[in-house]
């Protein structure tokens, strides 16, 4: 699933490519995503120039004059600027359309979805997530307030979106792995040190991600059609049996919240 540096970096592909463009309206092909798809979406966007490309958690945000499209890309979901006669594949389900060119949203599983909010208010999918890890309110105080009394595994409270967003699988495990904390640890248990430890190597993890355009491991691309590199340097994940890349032990694998974890016995304490 897309995490937050795959969807950052999806973001800022379109940013400056599409903001101020006046929108000419969408060609849904495929309505059934994980919710419907509007089915008056070319009349809602038609005429509106795009204000503004946010994210939020894990949802690209579109921000137009009479309100908002909110987009999440799912489990195999990728935005891509593509010219506007380019034929589409069998999963390109959405065109949205800017002049000569589309935003066209391409989903095998279909399992993101695409949803208008007229207006600026909160969107009830938006209204109970936690605190964005890139933000500068996100520090090794906050993680230790936060998880204060907590008997939570460490990396399913990172994973809890309702605490802290956008973080996942990937980015959790390769985070404990750089702070040395072994994902099973007690959150509440984590002392002032060791939490500034682990807030600081997800900003870090997070950062290299997005220099590296994020993690292909099967659909992902950026809106220029390019993949992300970002799993040539994993350290832990989806490495099990092989040696870590510092003490040389086998990488282990358990499962955590139906989650596959993965990390290094020797490093990770």
């Amino acid at each position: 699933m897309p995490e937050l540096p795959e969807v950052e970096t999806t973001r800022r592909g379109i940013a400056p490519e599409l903001e101020g463009h006046r929108c000419d309206g969408a060609i849904v092909r495929q309505p059934r995503l994980r919710h419907p798809i509007p089915a008056d979406l070319d009349l809602l966007l038609a005429g509106q120039p795009l204000l503004g490309v946010a994210r939020r958690a894990k949802y690209l945000l579109l921000h137009f004059p009479a309100g908002r499209l909110l987009i999440h890309l799912g489990m195999s979901g990728s935005l891509r600027i593509v010219p506007g006669d380019e034929a589409p594949g069998k999963h390109d389900h959405v065109d949205i359309l800017f002049g000569q060119r589309a935003l066209r949203l391409r989903d095998p599983r279909r399992f993101g979805l695409m949803l208008w909010q007229a207006g600026d208010g909160e969107h009830p999918l938006l209204a109970h997530l936690g605190i964005e890890p890139l933000d500068d309110a996100f520090d090794g105080a906050w993680l230790h307030r936060a998880s204060r009394g907590r008997a939570t595994p460490v990396k399913l409270f990172l994973m809890d979106a309702t605490r802290v967003v956008g973080i996942g699988n990937i980015y959790a495990s390769e985070s404990l792995f750089r702070a040395g904390i072994d994902p099973v640890t007690p959150v509440g248990e984590l002392g002032p040190r060791r939490c500034a430890r682990l807030a600081e190597c997800i900003r870090e993890t997070l950062r290299d991600a997005l220099a590296a355009g994020g993690s292909s491991l099967r659909d992902f691309v950026g809106s220029n059609g390019s993949p992300g590199y970002f799993q040539q340097q994993y350290f832990v994940y989806g490495r099990d049996g092989e040696d870590c890349r510092r003490c040389h032990t086998p990488i282990r694998k358990r499962i955590m919240g139906q989650r596959a974890t993965f990390y290094c016995p020797r490093c990770q304490r």
